[in-house]
């Protein structure tokens, strides 16, 4: 009852086409709606848990077959709502959403923001800056660093070319860098 389909690769047996490689004989789709199926039951049935991209894959892998399987697999498990909705948020979280108030005097508010991969510039070639904005007077003011300064580098010298004339800011405005985040 054997017919050979192709010879080498695929094997006609009965209804059922086979796909052989070097260890392995798997069961070869070629209907949409059996491979939409398929993935559904390997991916996201209650049963089948959900799984990562690669371990879908290789649950696939070892029983079936069609033309672009792996493309179906990652699209299938990129695009899965259930695991879109479960993907758990990465970094940090985001600050609270609140309006910023007007100031009422010269650097009550003061935002600082980071301009980095400069050529290297000046007497001593930094490299790096910091940006600060006097909200009151909308005024910028320019401080020159090194890439590999570090948040105590940063404070020393806030402290010394700004708050010491200027006074202590009420309010920072920043893009929570880790320069402005870490401990000092």
């Amino acid at each position: 009852m054997e017919k050979t389909y192709d010879e080498g690769r695929f094997h006609l047996l009965y209804v059922i086409l086979d796909h052989r490689t070097k260890n392995t004989c798997v069961m070869a789709l070629t209907d949409q709606t059996m491979i939409s199926s398929i993935l559904h039951e390997s991916h996201d049935s209650v049963a089948s848990g959900h799984l990562s991209e690669d371990r879908t894959l290789e649950r696939v892998k070892n029983c079936l077959w069609w033309p672009i399987w792996r493309k179906d697999v990652a699209e299938n498990c990129q695009t899965c709502e259930g695991c879109q909705k479960a993907k758990r948020a990465t970094g940090m979280k985001f600050g609270m959403m609140i309006k910023i108030q007007e100031p009422k005097s010269p650097w009550e508010i003061a935002h600082l923001d980071w301009v980095t991969a400069l050529p290297p510039g000046g007497d001593r070639s930094y490299n790096t800056g910091l940006v600060l904005v006097n909200r009151y007077r909308k005024t910028t003011m320019f401080l020159p660093f090194y890439k590999d300064d570090i948040a105590l580098d940063t404070a020393i010298m806030i402290w010394n070319k700004v708050i010491s004339h200027t006074g202590l800011f009420q309010n920072i405005i920043s893009h929570r860098d880790l320069k402005f985040t870490s401990a000092l």
